[in-house]
């Protein structure tokens, strides 16, 4: 039997919130089963938990954002819920002295090393997959995503840039978990931006924490940040990041293939409401056996991965 997963041991970081460039102070800590991912707001007093859930989702503009019921949210938490997604943890508690994650580096990379400090702890609970059974599609204009039936994960992605430094790059990728990493080939791809578009961010008090150490940043024509890209696709990679990160907002790992063009926060929410929504077009799996699972976690080197069979 596939069981649910948390962490071992409590585990903190310090960092910089992208959005209003104030320290934050994020501690990871062990769940009980069938918690889910929850945020606590230890700035506030008392407490405030912020469930991870999809349909509490507000605002989209350049993060993910979680609102609950009382009002209060929790910003940019599509980085972490990626690299829990790619461990395949279930359960945890996220407590944060802010309204926003940390940024780290811009990627799931630090989250992903902050989680395997911590350790890997399986527990007796069964771990449950929404199987999609038929094509749900969301659209945005040009822009759509949607999910197929597909024994396993897999992902058809695109994006569509009109920059020098972008287009010049491979925007146009399909991974299939069985043969792909995500530690090794999405988890190290960092956020992007556009220094023409910073100023006008700054004025929205956006961005505020921003720099080439948590982003790459581009100009007119080029790549800014002295060391380079990560992956010659660093740009697609990112949007794929944040995708899978988006999706396990539904509280559980999606099987099924994601084909998606110039998708972002927004419609991948739009997508995920979607599936929620359409109950009569997936199901709740468990797998009791290693030999009937689609997806398997395997230790890929000293890096936890994901395998789907």
């Amino acid at each position: 039997m596939l069981k649910q997963r948390t962490i071992k041991t409590t585990v903190t970081e310090t960092g910089i919130g992208l959005h209003k460039g104030r320290k934050v102070r994020m501690t990871l800590k062990p769940a009980p089963e069938n918690t889910g991912i929850i945020f606590r707001r230890v700035d506030l007093q008392p407490p405030v938990d912020i469930n991870a859930d999809a349909r509490d989702v507000g605002d989209t503009m350049l993060c993910t954002c979680i609102t609950n019921d009382t009002g209060h949210s929790i910003h940019t938490v599509e980085h972490l819920a990626s690299a829990l997604s790619g461990l395949g943890i279930d359960n945890i508690i996220v407590e944060v002295d802010s309204h926003e994650l940390p940024i780290l580096d811009g990627s799931a990379s630090p989250f992903i090393f902050l989680l395997q400090s911590a350790g890997i702890q399986e527990q007796e609970q069964a771990k449950k997959f929404i199987k999609v059974n038929q094509t749900i599609r969301v659209e945005d204009g040009d822009k759509w995503a949607e999910f197929r039936p597909y024994d396993g994960f897999k992902v058809d992605f695109a994006i569509d840039f009109d920059h020098p430094a972008i287009s010049q790059t491979r925007q146009h990728v399909i991974l299939d978990f069985s043969k792909d990493s995500y530690v090794d080939q999405v988890s190290r791809a960092r956020t992007f931006g556009f220094m023409r578009d910073l100023e006008t961010m700054n004025a929205m008090n956006l961005a505020l924490g921003g720099s080439m150490d948590n982003a790459v940043a581009l100009d007119e024509f080029r790549v800014l940040n002295p060391e380079g890209l990560r992956y010659r696709d660093e740009f697609l990679k990112h949007k794929i990041l944040d995708a899978i990160g988006d999706l396990y907002l539904g509280g559980h790992s999606l099987l099924g293939e994601l084909v998606a063009y110039k998708t972002g926060h927004g419609l991948n929410n739009k997508l995920l409401n979607a599936i929620l929504d359409a109950t009569h077009a997936w199901e709740y799996v468990e797998f009791e056996s290693e030999e009937k699972m689609p997806i398997k976690y395997i230790e890929t080197g000293n890096t936890l991965g994901i395998k789907f069979a």
